[in-house]
């Protein structure tokens, strides 16, 4: 029986930094029992701890513009066949903007055979669309939603544009039929779950950590991100100041009880 599990990330240019490397690591080993090959696949491992594995960026074999233009690195490229060196095996892919406060046994043991499993996305209907701030499939599985993106990358793009977590969705649901979803209430989205949701309200009610029995992970997607929201930022883009009615984060201190380790 397999002891270990493999625990994968990803991180290219300046969005996030070594630290959310670094930290994800520390809240994965801190919360389950098993050895964790913690790997990163990124173009700069300067700062990540030693005991990280860093692998090279997957490549996508597409023109320039699509292969950085439209972020899909992480849901397509990740998907290659060999992956690593990893082929054959299990992982377990987490955004380095998710928070961990629960215990992650349990979910290192859920999938069953070569499965794809994937977060039900909140603001779907249907159950077509997941969630990819945490997936988990066998490397040597996927290989042909890459294979598809490759070939017909501007038909991709016209569909799907940015939406690359529903382009993997439709790919694995034309393959497999259907996508395998965690159980419900082990992932929550911060903005979602954790903050007011009566936008004005968010000026005076921080947010907090919600009571969901077996809650394991936090999901910031989008803004704010972790750092942003210990601090109480939430950055609005030039000409939509408006949106400070309700594009509110009031310091968000438990954060740092888990993100912090």
């Amino acid at each position: 029986m397999q002891t270990y599990k493999n625990v994968i990330c990803i991180k290219w240019g300046a969005a996030y930094d070594a630290e959310y490397v670094n930290k994800l690591y520390s809240m994965v080993k801190e919360n389950s029992k098993y050895e964790i090959r913690f790997f990163c696949f990124t173009e700069n491992s300067e700062g990540l701890d030693p005991d990280i594995n860093v692998r090279a960026l997957p490549v996508l074999q597409t023109e320039p513009e699509y292969q950085t233009k439209y972020v899909y690195r992480k849901e397509v490229g990740l998907c290659d066949d060999e992956l690593g060196g990893l082929k054959g095996e299990r992982v377990f892919f987490f955004d380095l903007d998710i928070v961990i406060v629960g215990n992650l046994d349990e979910f290192f043991e859920y999938p069953k055979n070569d499965g794809f499993y994937i977060i039900n996305d909140w603001n779907s209907r249907g159950d077509k669309v997941g969630q990819a701030s945490c997936y988990s499939w066998v490397v040597g599985t996927l290989g042909f939603a890459k294979e598809y993106y490759e070939q017909h990358p501007k038909e991709v793009i016209d569909r799907f544009f940015t939406a690359s977590q529903a382009y993997l969705s439709s790919k694995v649901i034309e393959k497999y039929g259907k996508l395998n979803f965690w159980p419900k209430g082990w992932f929550c989205s911060f903005r979602f779950h954790c903050m007011c949701k009566i936008g004005p309200l968010r000026h005076f009610i921080a947010p907090k950590i919600p009571k969901i029995k077996g809650l394991k992970a936090v999901v910031f997607h989008g803004e704010p991100n972790p750092r942003e929201a210990i601090l109480g930022i939430w950055k609005i883009k030039k000409g939509q100041g408006w949106k400070r009615l309700y594009k509110v984060c009031k310091p968000t201190k438990w954060i740092e009880a888990y993100w912090c380790l």
